[in-house]
């Protein structure tokens, strides 16, 4: 599989496909039981492909008058690895599907939160592709 296939598959529309931006006000109602009460929108990036491994982003942007540094970001990969409205089990399986076959995903693991900016920070997820 092409570098180039790869980008093809995981364009910016499919992207908010996989992870629509509703996704955030969904999660955060679940949390806290109002949407409105989330400081933060969440994003799928795709950042990079090698031959055993996809690399992808959840960005983390402060939303308007709200303040993403204030808010605890530091715990969300343990969150984000059990909350079912975050799902990345059911994610890594959809992204499996987008595959068809030229690659298998195999494990995944999400990392530790990464502070870009004061309003950006960055959870990274790997899914390793099975030989």
């Amino acid at each position: 599989m092409t570098a180039y296939l790869i980008n093809e598959i995981f364009s910016q529309e499919t992207l908010k496909k996989l992870f629509p931006a509703d996704r955030a006000d969904r999660f955060f109602d679940a949390l806290f039981g109002d949407a409105t009460e989330g400081a933060f929108d969440i994003y799928l990036q795709f950042k990079a492909y090698n031959e055993n491994k996809l690399e992808f982003e959840f960005h983390l942007k402060e939303r308007p008058g709200k303040c993403l540094a204030c808010h605890l970001t530091y715990g969300l990969p343990q969150v984000f690895l059990r909350h079912p409205v975050i799902n990345i089990k059911g994610l890594v399986q959809e992204i499996d599907r987008l595959l068809d076959g030229k690659a298998k995903c195999g494990e995944w693991q999400l990392g530790l939160t990464h502070k870009i900016s004061r309003k950006l920070h960055v959870l990274p997820l790997t899914v390793f592709l099975d030989k």
